[in-house]
């Protein structure tokens, strides 16, 4: 475990009281950013963002007396891996090395986007290691896919033929966000682009995770199983077409498929959640881990 951050390539973007780690695993040196003292929370990144998606709702949480863990995941920010293949579950293979390295038995887990699906199969598979979940802008993984969801899967195409040097700031289009980004947080979001092994990981990550785990959704393997981690799912009201109404119709009588699941709403946030409710997504953790562990 190291601490040094001087040889980080591009450079670091800021996260105040974070501490910065390389966790050694078998064939994957994970870059991990730390913060806080207290029960372990560990927050899975979404898609173009890396760990700096959580810069203003981890230590947010940490006030509350956490330790929240902010990995790179594989293919994504300054994390470097040997083998540049990826298939549905390397990731989850991944979170769980990581835990073993840290020494760490169960978690609280927090989500978003493209992040959420690995959540999905820690908590499915290995249930154990998970004592509290939230999950963020994604669905839970029993809902009935149907035509009414469609426009949510409408900024794939731009993943999976993802040209190497094609830009995806795009992405954080008005679309997708309540509030306007600056153009210095886009920046630092995209910025791990700039490495060829994560601008190349676009297109695998996209047609060997997101599209896997999709049709498994469709073909409802997941309202075959049972979820027994206590979940939350938190949209923004302006996520669309994720509306309230929406869930309900295809998230009816949630009880049949998990033991404690709710669901929250965010006025004046869109897909891109944690910039634009930063406040609003901790104090929805902090209550959740309390009220659901």
């Amino acid at each position: 475990m190291s601490t040094t951050t001087a040889f980080w390539s591009p450079p670091l973007p800021a996260m105040p009281g974070a501490e910065h780690h390389v966790i050694e695993t078998p064939g994957l040196s994970t870059h991990l950013a730390a913060i806080g003292e207290g029960e372990p929370v560990l927050m899975l990144h979404g898609c173009p963002e890396h760990w700096w998606q959580w810069s203003r709702v981890a230590p947010a949480v940490a006030a509350r007396g956490y330790r929240v863990l902010c990995p790179d995941l594989r293919g994504a920010g300054w994390t470097v891996a040997e083998d540049p293949r990826l298939r549905r579950t390397t990731r989850l293979h991944d979170v769980l090395s990581l835990l073993d390295a840290l020494e760490i038995d169960r978690v609280h887990l927090v989500s978003h986007d493209m992040g959420v699906l690995t959540a999905i199969q820690l908590s499915y598979e290995h249930p154990q290691r998970v004592r509290t979940a939230v999950q963020l802008s994604v669905w839970p993984a029993f809902a009935t896919i149907g035509p009414r969801l469609f426009p949510a899967f409408t900024h794939l195409p731009r993943f999976i033929w993802h040209r190497p040097g094609a830009s995806l700031a795009g992405t954080f289009s008005p679309r997708y966000v309540a509030h306007p980004m600056s153009p210095a947080t886009i920046e630092a979001h995209l910025a791990p682009l700039q490495r060829p092994e994560v601008d190349a990981a676009v297109r695998p990550l996209t047609r060997r995770l997101v599209l896997p785990e999709a049709m498994r959704m469709l073909r409802g393997v997941y309202r075959r199983r049972r979820l027994t981690v206590p979940t939350l799912v938190v949209f923004g009201r302006q996520d669309r077409p994720t509306t309230e109404d929406l869930m309900g119709r295809l998230c009816r009588a949630p009880q049949r498929y998990a033991d404690r699941i709710e669901f929250a709403y965010v006025e004046d946030a869109a897909h891109f959640i944690t910039d634009d409710a930063p406040q609003e997504v901790a104090e929805l953790c902090v209550d959740w881990f309390a009220r659901a562990a």
